[in-house]
């Protein structure tokens, strides 16, 4: 049996490389969950440094500095509950022959000290991580003993690998399966899981049939906000051993959740009041709020305040201005409609009337006056007026650098609003409408731009309804339409989710009903423009594969190149 127990799940939003102002949240939650009295604090994973702090872990005074606030913090908490908080640490080779001389770890400090430290066991490295660029991973598993109580050590990914959960499993080891073998009745989880669609219920899912098999309770506390490109949603739980949802935090905020565990009740007060968070009402819900906190922290968190993006009357722009506004309030936020002569007077309403419902600024400049003497300084080397791709390019890049102009100018931020279907197939213009400093729905699919932009107006409406129902377009030619040239895109997201997420061969496409030919072509536009991708800023990642750091494709191959 476990002894009653009083857990604090303080769900906070860490700043990379901000030690001290990591360090001093980890104080104000200590004092908040005292008032709470509870015994243990359980922070997320690397607390002090922020998650993932990459390559900074290779400066010795960045690690230097990690561990020094680390002994500082624990002085500082002398006469509170227990905390458990992460950090970078460096081991010696006198307990390991081999290694990087660096582990994943977290400290249980209590009375001034330090009193156990445990590493991560499973290190990732899939997707976006490459923990075991940085890390070693744990020689043996860690069991406090707290009175009678006995609580596992853990971090993130070592729950990751239940045999009964996963039918293909990463690792051969089992963290929790040890732990428990070791004694522990609970087991604290220091986690950073990033956001994904549908990712937080496959989660409680997750920790829920781990905690039944193993037969513990489970404390798990994941962390909240932007660290570039990854948005961290929190929904940090407790669950009890026979997989029982005990108590649940929101999802996008920070929190404290308090939970009773080896008792049947929750605890009560405060915050949170034991309660479960209301869920989010659909993953429209959810993705939108994680595009919020992914652009408020990106920006706030780079020592910006205000942005600046094209308003091309288009439904990318909006929806991209609709999460700006809310991200960082519509008086931060400036939105330019840049119309050449191929734009039509509807595009030029409706930006407007997309700024007036939101409350942004709106300016207007008109690129028609200074696209015309780019044609003629180029004619000589063209051999004549610009056509076709080049002229429109050329469009597009005057926008780009009025833009980045009007962006250094008045210290704004500029977005880009292009969204993953256009990327995917580089239907985008370099040094155009791909300049900016991060890409708010990069990782968005056009068929759920749209979802998301009907969803914006559910209760009355945002964006104008003839910017989601006109045919896209990028209007640099006459009669131009996105389709014309990439065909469907209710056609075109589920070849491109088979080929970037799921990872489908073309013969395996054109069993699912879709002609090998298109299937073919579109491979080829998603490799010919990796080129591209490799030069678009930041793109905030809310499906299970995002163009950037989790997607790692050569330029310069050969494979699929012939028909």
């Amino acid at each position: 049996m476990l002894p009653a127990m009083r857990v604090a799940l303080a769900q906070i939003n860490t700043t990379i490389g901000d030690f001290q102002g990591n360090a001093k949240k980890v104080e104000e939650w200590c004092t908040k969950a005292a008032e709470r009295r509870a015994d243990v604090v359980l922070f997320p994973e690397l607390t002090l440094c922020g998650y993932p702090p990459g390559d900074l872990v290779e400066l010795p005074d960045f690690v230097a500095e990690g561990e020094a606030t680390l002994h500082e913090l624990a002085r500082r908490l002398r006469g509170g509950p227990a905390a458990v908080v992460g950090f970078v640490e460096r081991h010696s080779n006198h307990d390991r022959a081999i290694g990087l001389g660096l582990s994943n770890s977290v400290a249980w400090l209590e009375g001034g000290v330090t009193r156990f430290v445990a590493r991560k066991s499973l290190l990732p490295n899939y997707d976006v991580f490459d923990e075991r660029r940085w890390f070693d991973p744990a020689v043996e598993r860690v069991v406090v003993e707290r009175g009678a109580a006995r609580v596992g050590l853990s971090i993130c990914e070592d729950l990751w690998n239940d045999e009964r959960f996963w039918p293909r499993r990463r690792y051969r080891l089992d963290p929790l399966d040890e732990l428990k073998r070791m004694g522990a009745r609970l087991v604290v989880n220091a986690s950073a899981s990033p956001y994904e669609i549908g990712k937080p219920a496959a989660r409680r899912r997750m920790i829920a049939a781990a905690a039944q098999h193993h037969g513990v309770a489970v404390a798990y506390c994941n962390l909240v906000g932007g660290n570039d490109a990854l948005v961290f949603d929190g929904h940090s739980m407790v669950v009890d051993a026979r997989g029982e949802l005990l108590a649940h935090a929101g999802g996008f905020e920070e929190e404290l959740l308090v939970a009773d565990v080896g008792e049947a009740h929750v605890a009560t007060g405060g915050e949170t009041n034991g309660a479960l968070a209301p869920p989010l009402h659909h993953d429209h819900d959810e993705a939108l709020h994680a595009l919020v906190v992914g652009v408020r922290d990106y920006v706030r968190k780079t020592g910006f305040a205000k942005v600046v993006l094209g308003l091309s009357g288009g439904i990318d722009s909006a929806l991209t201005a609709v999460v700006a506004a809310r991200a960082l309030g519509p008086e931060n936020v400036l939105g330019v409609a840049l119309p050449s002569r191929f734009t039509a007077a509807i595009s030029n309403e409706d930006a407007a009337a997309l700024a007036r419902n939101l409350g942004i600024g709106f300016e207007t400049l008109a690129i028609e006056a200074v696209v015309e003497p780019f044609r003629k300084a180029l004619a000589p080397l063209l051999g004549g007026a610009s056509r076709g791709l080049a002229d429109e390019n050329l469009q597009a890049r005057v926008r780009g650098t009025a833009l980045m102009a009007l962006a250094n100018q008045r210290g704004l931020l500029l977005l880009t609003t292009g969204n993953k279907s256009e990327l995917a197939v580089g239907y985008c213009t370099l040094y155009g409408d791909m300049n900016g400093a991060l890409a708010v729905i990069g990782d968005v699919p056009k068929t759920l731009v749209v979802e998301l932009a009907r969803h914006v107006n559910r209760d009355g409406v945002v964006i104008p309804a003839r910017t989601i129902e006109r045919p896209p377009t990028a209007e640099l030619r006459e009669g131009q339409t996105d389709e014309e040239s990439l065909g469907a895109y209710a056609k075109l997201d589920p070849i491109l989710r088979d080929l970037v997420v799921e990872r489908r061969t073309v013969a395996q496409i054109a069993q699912g009903g879709v002609a090998e030919a298109r299937a073919r072509e579109v491979r080829r536009m998603l490799f010919r423009a990796e080129f591209k991708r490799r030069q678009a800023p930041p793109i905030l990642k809310i499906t299970p594969k995002a163009f950037g750091g989790g997607w790692r494709f050569p330029i310069a191959h050969r494979f699929g190149a012939t028909p």
